[in-house]
């Protein structure tokens, strides 16, 4: 129809673009095989990247390529006698070619040459296209590099052939010791050859080329010179020479900077004036000017002017040696001088001599003071300077009373102490103040109630009722008054003891219980009553005291069984008494406790009642603990109450 002929001539231009761009692509590919070719062993999987027909498509070429460059090596022709599919044959041939220098020899289609007589028959027709490559190139010429006949191989210059026979290695020409590197090289291995580097700088001057040698710098023609402006730069071997633009003239020399200085011919010449002149040196030059007779320190000239004479300088009025003996010689004088001093031939002076430096540790124990002509020893403070020299002795502060209490004297100083209840000043170190104890706060306080400071010393108090003061003179002790028989309760009543008072108890066991003793009431004989057997089996009444503000938690009343076993199982509980929660109880590993868990800062009376349930053997038991809580002002003492079931 007319739809579809319209189309064909665009189907066909698609279709003809498709096969361009496939064949663009796989001749990008077989190219990078052909490349891969040309390096030892490159044609393995792992050498090409893409996906797998990408990957085989380069693989398919490098081993074509291979097949190729091995016809080349072996100097056959690049006509193949066998069949290969055009792609492969095309590479193969392209790659025997390009490795061929000259002319192609001539080859004979379909015969084959000398290099594939040998192994055509071993070929078989079906046998996959490249397993056919491979086996030529594994079976025919499995030699890296050069193959020598009767299927032998052989390596190029700087390889030699490994132990399979037919694969090449590098050869190491610099531990075989076949290099030609000369002293001061060091070789180094490359694959196939060898290099040699200069082991050693050139040095200053010099640089290393390309080719492993030293070749000068030129500093002038680069500008690293440092010659002046009035200089020209010579370049010479290794350095440089600054040569000046200005001449000096004679009797003249130029400096390092190019400026031209005067020559002293009078000392750089060996005598250039004749005997009995002087040289005196002039700008450019210099003249002789003839001697006249002068004579040195020490000596005068004669009245004729002809000789010199000696100078008397002890007859003089000079008067040299400033107190001392003075001895003429020729052409000076000496001194003698006096004990403590000594002659300098230098100043011809007598100077004294410093008896402290020049003696020292020797002269004086303590201090040496030098002076004209002798010396002086002095004491540091404390001691004073014995009769027999430079020796010091101790001095005994002490005999004239520093200190306003007692004195103790020390080795070269004194020490005041003071007596009890007194502390030596900080100001002057020698006066004793009175210690205000009752002030002291460290270690806790001095007394237990209240503290009366006296000179010296102090004195403790207590509450006029109730407290009375112990031998130590500073905690106050509670008196018993249920002891002492002070106590006001009645004989139907028992007294318990409190801190600063005491407290009239009584108590009468319930019904059903019976008095056991004064703080114990037991359960009388049930006989079948269900109601009494819900009582309990003991009813223990208990007093205990403790003051105010102590750390909680504090414990304040233990109960556990008297004859324990590992069944036992204890349970305690306050039930009455603690309405405002100040106590709780603790489970023990051989029973129960009681504790203040919260902190009490008022006295107050609780009469607290714990229940106590003991488990043994599958028999409940009950227990009552009544137990008279008396919270006091006083020592921070907690009485805690041990019982037993």
């Amino acid at each position: 129809n007319k739809a579809g002929n319209a189309s064909t001539p665009l189907c066909h231009a698609r279709l003809v673009q498709k096969h361009c761009c496939e064949a663009a692509v796989q001749d990008g590919i077989c190219a990078k095989g052909i490349t891969a070719a040309k390096r030892p062993g490159a044609c393995e999987l792992s050498s090409f990247q893409g996906d797998l027909w990408e990957v085989k498509t380069a693989k398919m070429c490098c081993e074509c390529c291979e097949l190729g460059m091995l016809m080349q090596k072996e100097a056959h022709d690049c006509e193949l006698p066998i069949a290969l599919s055009t792609p492969c044959w095309a590479t193969a041939r392209a790659c025997c070619q390009d490795g061929r220098r000259g002319p192609a020899l001539p080859a004979t289609p379909g015969k084959g040459s000398r290099f594939f007589s040998a192994c055509e028959r071993t070929f078989v027709a079906k046998q996959p296209e490249l397993d056919l490559v491979r086996s030529i190139l594994s079976g025919i010429s499995r030699c890296s590099q050069l193959c020598i006949g009767n299927g032998s191989c052989a390596c190029l210059q700087g390889y030699r052939l490994g132990s399979d026979g037919y694969s090449c290695e590098d050869y190491n020409e610099c531990l075989a010791g076949v290099h030609s590197c000369s002293l001061g090289e060091r070789c180094i291995n490359t694959e196939g050859s060898y290099r040699c580097q200069r082991e050693t700088s050139c040095g200053t001057g010099y640089e290393l080329t390309d080719a492993n040698a030293c070749h000068d710098i030129d500093e002038c023609a680069i500008g690293t010179h440092n010659c002046g402006p009035g200089f020209t730069c010579q370049n010479t071997p290794g350095s440089f020479r600054c040569h000046p633009q200005q001449q000096c003239g004679v009797g003249f020399i130029q400096d390092a900077v190019g400026s031209c200085i005067d020559i002293n011919e009078c000392v750089n010449e060996d005598n250039p004036c004749q005997s009995a002149h002087t040289c005196i040196n002039t700008v450019g030059s210099y003249v002789c000017q003839r001697l006249s007779v002068s004579c040195g320190r020490g000596y005068h000239l004669n009245k004729e002017g002809t000789h010199c004479l000696d100078v008397d300088e002890c007859g003089g009025r000079g008067k040299p040696c400033q107190g001392h003996s003075c001895v003429n010689v020729l052409g000076s004088f000496r001194c003698e001088c006096r004990s403590g001093f000594t002659f300098n031939s230098i100043s011809r002076a007598c100077e004294d001599v410093d008896e402290c430096m020049s003696y020292l540790a020797r002269l004086c124990a303590h201090a040496c003071e030098n002076t004209p002509g002798s010396y002086q020893c002095s004491c540091r403070a404390g001691f004073r300077l014995a009769s027999e020299g430079g020796n010091c002795e101790d001095v005994n502060e002490c005999e004239s009373n520093p200190c306003s209490q007692e004195c103790a004297n020390v080795y070269g100083s004194f020490q005041c102490y003071c007596r009890h209840g007194y502390q030596l000043s900080n100001a002057d170190g020698v006066t004793c103040e009175d210690i205000d104890e009752c002030a002291l706060t460290s270690g806790g306080k001095v007394c237990s109630h209240h503290c009366f400071n006296t000179p010296g010393n102090f004195q403790c108090s207590c509450p006029p009722v109730a407290y009375t003061l112990s031998p130590n003179g500073r905690v106050c002790q509670d008196v018993d008054e249920c002891a002492t028989g002070a106590h006001t309760c009645s004989t139907t009543q028992s007294c318990f003891n409190i801190h600063g008072g005491f407290r009239c108890l009584s108590f009468e066991c319930p019904p059903h219980f019976r008095r056991m003793a004064d703080s114990r009431c037991e359960r009388l004989p049930c006989r079948g009553n269900a109601a009494c057997l819900s009582l309990p089996l003991r009813i223990s009444y208990y007093n205990l005291t403790f003051p105010t503000n102590i750390p909680t938690p504090a414990a304040v009343f233990r109960m556990g069984p008297s004859m324990s076993v590992p069944v036992d199982d204890v349970q305690l509980a306050v039930v009455d008494g603690d309405t405002e929660g100040f106590f709780d109880v603790l489970k023990m590993p051989n029973g129960v406790m009681v504790y203040l868990q919260k902190p009490l800062d008022e006295p107050r009376d609780f009469l607290l009642t714990v229940e106590i349930t003991l488990s043994r053997y599958s028999i409940v038991s009950r227990f009552i603990a009544k137990i008279a809580v008396f919270v006091v002002s006083g020592s921070p003492v907690v009485s805690q109450v041990v019982s037993e079931l």
